[in-house]
Parts: structure tokens; C-alpha cells; sequence
């Protein structure tokens, strides 16, 4: 039975749970580490770390995900995408509760091994939605990029609050994303008794060559890497550069929160026109102009910043998720989509995780922030050339596989 087939075959019931599986493996994709920044100076405080042991809380999970994005795939391919996303939200909600137990090296060990699971989730969704979404893949990409999006945007905003109104101590706010995981670990189980037989055997394919020689997965690569460092840079430094403009800390931490809810609309919007397009270049040129122009507007600062806030924040929220439409449209089959994600998401998040100490590098050196937007205003054009060449309507390796593969048996 082809893919196709199975995906006609489910019925509603099968549907809904998948949708709501999918939504609350995306839900998990976030929280884990959005909620960690605001309360890095009452970890800070009561655990004595110092600023640079802090700022690596939220660099190691980006590390994990540069380094295992590449195997995800692989483990797929061996025990299944479903039983391996299990795996995954079992490690986020195992990484969320040790790390709140209060201790330096828990900590860290915590984070780490959330970081993993949600590298694994990162990797794997793309694929599991067009295997199970064949027709209807960038509509539903548009549903679990925003998902994602809402908890990354909840966990940012209540974090504090959970302390600062509610009494609860630093460990409490962060254990709280651990009963989130373990809904989607419940959730995403009637996906696991319809996997009958491992991927790997399902999806073998005769003549299947690194996409490393593509230059079209190069291009999706890049500019799921440029559009995560300008992403983790702007949530690192934003509100530091409207504060030295002479916001108070507190609008400068909201304007924060701006960006990410101005996103939302067009994470949902920018992969539904994104499917319905031929080419999605023209789409890559519309957010890179957006970016640029943005940036520069808040370079120059004024009456016009919340414009320029919230320009930011609509170019976030739709380069992320053609980045992800991206993963799902280049690529040819379930295992392509897999391998494409790995490597772009790898790639993304190794700029991500270099990106913030290279702004905040930038800024000590010159104590302005010229250098450092203008550094994000050349990823923004590089980010817009990778697009148009990653919008064109082709897959990866496509000139290399003709006659070379074998048909899917899913």
C-alpha cells in the first residue's frame, strides 16, 4: 500500500489524533528552552554561575542540535520517525525534571539531554508530515510551525510571572513544561501501533547519494542557517539594543514578546501561499527586503521603532516557516525530507549557536550596535540569495536519482 493510500485510509479518529499528536510533539519544540532566558539571573543568583556559565544554558541545546540533527535520520530509518519522536519527547520531559532539581551539574546534564530530544523532534517532523500528509504537507507545516511558535512565545511570558506573582522558586517554573511533554508523550502513542515495520526496510532506495553534493539541499541549508542566526540574535540582544535607545528594560523586554506574537499569523500564512506557489523565490525576496529594511529602520532608531519591532517579528515568524516548508517541498520522499532536515538543521543551528557571542563580540569591540545589525543585515541579504535558489520548484538530487531508485513500499 502506498503512501497515499495509507494517508486516504485513516480514518477520523486516526486523523485528529495524528493532528494532535503532531501539534503537541511541536509544542515541546520550544518551551524547553525559551522559558530558560528570562529566569537567567535567579538561576544565576542562587546557583553562584557565573555570566558566562549562564549564557551557555542556552547555548548547549543549540549545540546539541548542530551536532545530532545529522543522526536523526539514521536512528529513524532504524527503529521508525514514530518511535523515535517518542523517544525524543521522553528525553525532553526527562532533561526538563532533572534540571530542575537544583544542582549546577543537573543542570546542565538536564539541558543537554533536552536538547537531544528536541534535536530529534526538530529533524523528524518535516518527514513524518509528508508521509502522513502527502497532499496536504504545507498546510500542515503551517499548523505545527505555529504551534511551536504559541510555546515558544508562552513559556518566554510567564516564566517570570510563574516566580515573581505565584511565589514559585526558579526550579518549579521551568518543571512545569515537564507535564506538557508528558501530554505529548500519551498523546503520540496511537501512532506507535500503526507502525508496523521500520522505516529502514520500508523506504530502502537503491543509489541514495549525499546531499552534500546538492547544491539545491545547500541552499535550503543555508538559509535555514541564516534565518535561525538572525533569530537567536535578535532574542538574545533585541531588547539590549532598545534599551541603549532609551526604552526602560521592562518595554524593551515586552517589545521582546511583540515579535514573537507579530509572527504568528505568518507562520501559519507563509506555508499554505508557499504550497500553492510554483516557485517560492519571490517569497524569500519579500521577507529578506522586510528583514533589511527593519534593521535598519532600527538602526536609526525613533517614533517608528514598535513599526520596525513588529516588522521583525512578521519576517521571523514566515522565515521559519518557509524554512520548514522548504524541508517538506525540495524533498522527494519521506526518507529526503528526513536527511534535508538533518543536514539543514544542523547547519541552522551551528550559525545559532555562534551567532549571539559573535553580535555581543561585535558590540564590546565597538561599543555600538552599527557593526552588529549591519552584521545582520548582510545575513539577511545571504539568507534572501540562499532563498530564491532554494524556492526553485525541483528536488534535491534530482538530476542524479532518474532511474536510480526504487518505488516506496509505505
Amino acid at each position: 500500500m502506498d503512501v497515499y493510500t495509507r494517508a486516504k485510509s485513516r480514518t477520523l479518529t486516526q486523523k485528529l489524533l495524528l493532528v494532535a499528536g503532531i501539534v503537541f510533539i511541536a509544542f515541546n519544540l520550544r518551551p524547553a528552552i525559551t522559558a530558560v532566558g528570562p529566569l537567567v539571573s535567579f538561576i544565576r543568583n542562587d546557583l553562584s554561575l557565573t555570566n558566562g556559565m549562564a549564557g551557555f544554558l542556552t547555548t548547549l541545546p543549540l549545540i546539541a542540535f548542530a551536532v545530532l540533527s545529522p543522526f536523526a535520520p539514521k536512528l529513524g530509518q532504524k527503529i521508525g520517525n514514530e518511535w523515535t519522536v517518542f523517544i525524543g519527547v521522553g528525553l525532553i520531559g526527562a532533561g526538563i525534571v532533572i534540571r530542575s532539581a537544583g544542582s549546577i551539574s543537573l543542570l546542565f546534564f538536564g539541558t543537554a539531554l533536552a536538547g537531544i530530544g528536541i534535536a530529534i523532534g526538530n529533524v523528524l517532523l518535516p518527514g513524518i508530515v509528508k508521509m502522513k500528509f502527502p497532499d496536504k504537507a504545507t498546510f500542515m507545516t503551517g499548523i505545527y510551525s505555529t504551534s511551536l511558535g504559541i510555546s515558544a512565545a508562552i513559556a518566554s511570558g510567564i516564566s517570570v510571572p510563574l516566580v515573581e506573582t505565584l511565589g514559585w522558586n526558579w526550579e518549579d517554573s521551568l518543571m512545569i513544561w515537564a507535564y506538557l511533554a508528558l501530554a505529548a508523550f500519551f498523546i503520540w502513542m496511537p501512532q506507535l501501533r500503526r507502525q508496523n515495520i521500520p522505516q529502514g526496510k520500508l523506504m530502502f532506495v537503491k543509489g541514495r547519494r549525499s546531499l552534500l553534493k546538492s547544491p539545491l539541499a545547500w541552499q535550503v541549508a543555508i538559509f535555514m542557517g541564516f534565518q535561525s542566526f538572525i533569530f537567536y540574535c535578535l532574542i538574545t540582544w533585541l531588547p539590549e539594543i532598545l534599551y541603549s535607545q532609551g526604552l526602560s528594560r521592562s518595554l524593551s523586554g515586552w517589545m521582546l514578546s511583540i515579535v514573537q506574537i507579530a509572527g504568528l499569523p505568518f507562520s501559519f500564512i507563509v506555508p499554505v501561499i508557499a504550497g500553492k506557489l510554483k516557485s517560492q523565490g519571490v517569497l524569500a525576496i519579500v521577507l529578506g527586503a522586510c528583514y533589511v529594511t527593519s534593521l535598519v529602520g532600527l538602526l536609526l532608531g525613533g517614533p517608528l521603532t514598535i513599526v520596525w519591532v513588529v516588522c521583525i517579528g512578521i519576517a521571523q515568524g514566515a522565515s521559519f516557516s518557509l524554512a520548514l516548508t522548504f524541508l517538506v517541498l525540495r524533498a522527494k520522499d519521506v526518507l529526503d525530507a528526513s536527511r534535508l532536515s538533518g543536514m539543514a538543521q544542523s547547519l541552522g543551528y551551528f550559525l545559532a549557536a555562534v551567532g549571539p557571542a559573535l553580535i555581543g563580540y561585535e558590540y564590546d569591540l565597538t561599543h555600538s550596535w552599527f557593526v552588529p545589525i549591519l552584521t545582520l543585515v548582510l545575513a539577511s541579504i545571504l539568507m534572501t540569495i540562499a532563498g530564491w535558489g532554494a524556492g526553485k520548484d525541483k528536488f534535491v538530487l534530482e538530476d542524479h536519482r532518474k532511474g536510480s531508485f526504487d518505488h516506496e513500499k509505505i
